[in-house]
């Protein structure tokens, strides 16, 4: 049998024991890498209405801006489904809107947005028969109090519905990089990306949700 030395012993020691702690350095790199990207993974979706954050088929942050038109959309809607065509049609003043006419602008604004982040048109570039149908509601004031009466509920939701389930549709199609996008001419004055402009829109209808209210409020 051959005699091995203490110093081979040693020497094959040593060499095992730093592949050892070379394979245990890199499992422990691979794991904090691996805490590190769990870390930074989005929340999971959830589909309840009073969940603001990712929503199942589209990406994170567009989720999240769906979440929060949902939202807002029921906020909207919950006060305004039973009202008669009367109440609708009511106006507290002369210079105000009545319910049925602000809820028109409603869905004519979003189909405006629609336009100009998913067709890359200008402020008053609509198609004809978007313009025939959106543009007295768009404007409101004198003429919309004069053209938009006489209508049930179900006209004003079939509008609404209609313009919601496109946004919902075409924003399936986009993701976060185009939310982020900027239009540098953009009417405000200042560079906005397409998430400002579609959070507008929720901003928008939280505006007029408070003043449907009060015109509710006040109807006699």
């Amino acid at each position: 049998m051959k005699k091995i030395t203490p110093n081979v012993n040693r020497r094959k020691f040593l060499k095992k024991s730093a592949q050892v702690s070379v394979a245990t350095s890199g499992l422990a790199l691979l794991g904090g890498l691996n805490c590190q990207a769990q870390i930074s993974l989005p929340p999971p979706a959830n589909d309840s209405l009073n969940f603001v954050g990712p929503k199942a088929g589209y990406t994170p942050q567009v989720g999240t801006l769906v979440s929060m038109m949902n939202w807002m959309r029921e906020t909207i809607l919950w006060p305004v489904r039973d009202m008669s065509i009367k109440d609708l049609d009511y106006l507290h003043d002369d210079d105000s809107n009545s319910i049925g006419g602000m809820l028109w602008h409603l869905a004519a604004t979003e189909r405006f947005y629609q336009l100009n982040t998913f067709e890359n048109r200008a402020w008053g570039d609509w198609p004809a028969k978007d313009d025939k149908e959106f543009s007295v509601a768009m404007g409101l004031g004198d003429t919309g109090r004069a053209e938009i009466k006489g209508n049930p509920i179900d006209f004003y939701l079939e509008k609404l519905n209609r313009v919601r389930e496109y946004s919902l549709a075409e924003l399936k199609k986009r993701d976060d990089e185009w939310l982020l996008k900027i239009d540098k001419d953009w009417m405000w004055s200042h560079p906005t990306n397409n998430y400002c402009k579609w959070f507008h829109v929720v901003e928008h209808e939280s505006n007029h949700n408070g003043q449907i209210k009060y015109i509710k409020s006040r109807i006699v």
